[in-house]
């Protein structure tokens, strides 16, 4: 017997009381309550893109630095080759004229020209997504597995050494920032320190001089340090999540009828705890996966990975605002879909959100 099929628990007056919600078995939603709250949420949505549009333009214009002199490379140009930079990219026009330009070409998928590059800031982007989807959504998988196991254990645990320990760890590891650890890193498993050799490469993707299983192999041990930071500086924040969610959870009365009907602790967290604790996890998640495409600017520029976060360091230090402008939009737009993904996807779930 399962516990859907346990009867309510009775009251202090004889009659039935409620039980609590059931495992989440899936849709239920009904009536013409869920398209409105598609319709909400998908406009909230478009209103958030056309904010980071805005933001995107007029944020970056207040970096220090002349794009113009960058281009030139240091060199003594006179300022009728200085005004021919400035023609060439737009940047004489008045600035209303820029923006107006800038979110009519951005609307139709052109993101510019990089300064910096001589190409479409499009084809930059589509060239150094596949490498950060690779560190990223390594790690993504990776951290995800790792934070909801372990948290679900140290909730169901809660208290004990196993739990004071996990979180310990996760807390420590959490709050160390992602550059410094990736800087231990290499000089711990790179340079090498005392008896410990230098077992892994100190950046970039590749060694440059192999080819087919060789290649994926040399690929994956340049992966190794870069994944491994990202997995301990992120997973703590999963397990947390988890572990609050499911710790809320486990004082409900379904969970009590579950146990005093004979079913073992392991089935009671496996099929009816842990499903009805995932929402806030699940927000989390999506955020997350969200930011797979943003990659992680810090960590890809401390092991020179070539992916979406060193290029948008790379452009900063110019400035090359194109290019700027292009991944932030890129990267607010991969965290917006994602986060609507999920506010749709929980009223499929749970039926009580969206009423």
């Amino acid at each position: 017997m399962t516990a859907e099929a346990t009867p309510s628990l009775v009251g202090k007056t004889g009659g039935p009381a409620e039980a609590g919600p059931p495992a989440v078995r899936g849709p239920r939603v009904r009536g013409s309550a869920y398209p409105r709250y598609v319709a909400g949420k998908l406009g909230g949505a478009a209103v958030s893109l056309l904010a980071v549009l805005v933001t995107s333009f007029f944020l970056f214009r207040l970096i220090p630095g002349d794009p113009v002199k960058f281009m030139t490379g240091g060199r003594q140009v006179s300022a009728e080759q200085l005004a021919a930079y400035r023609r060439e990219f737009g940047l004489d026009l008045p600035l209303w004229e820029q923006f107006t330009d800038y979110c009519g070409k951005a609307l139709t998928g052109d993101l510019g020209t990089s300064y910096q590059f001589r190409a479409p800031v499009i084809d930059k982007i589509t060239e150094a997504l596949p490498n950060t989807l690779l560190l990223t959504g390594t790690s993504f998988v990776l951290y995800t597995v790792l934070g909801v196991y372990l948290g679900t254990r140290a909730a169901w645990r809660s208290g004990g050494l196993g739990d004071r320990r996990n979180t310990g760890l996760a807390l420590t590891l959490y709050s160390i920032p992602s550059f410094w650890l990736g800087l231990l890193m290499i000089i711990v498993f790179s340079v090498g320190v005392g008896p410990i050799p230098g077992l892994f490469p100190t950046g970039g993707m590749e060694s440059g001089d192999q080819e087919g299983f060789a290649y994926l192999l040399d690929v994956a041990h340049h992966l190794v340090l870069p994944v491994v930071t990202l997995v301990a500086v992120e997973y703590g924040q999963t397990l947390l999540v988890t572990r609050s969610a499911l710790l809320d959870e486990m004082g409900s009365d379904y969970l009590t009828t579950a146990r005093a009907k004979g079913l073992r602790d392991d089935l009671v967290r496996r099929r009816h705890a842990v499903p009805n604790a995932l929402l806030p996890t699940m927000t989390l998640i999506f955020i997350n996966l969200g930011r797979t495409v943003a990659g992680v600017i810090l960590v890809e520029t401390v092991f020179s990975w070539p992916g979406l976060g060193g290029l948008f360091y790379q452009a900063l230090s110019v400035p090359d605002l194109p290019l700027v402008q292009g991944l932030f939009f890129v990267f607010a737009a991969a965290v917006i879909v994602m986060n609507t993904l999920a506010d749709l996807i929980y009223p499929l779930l749970d039926p009580r959100v969206g009423r």
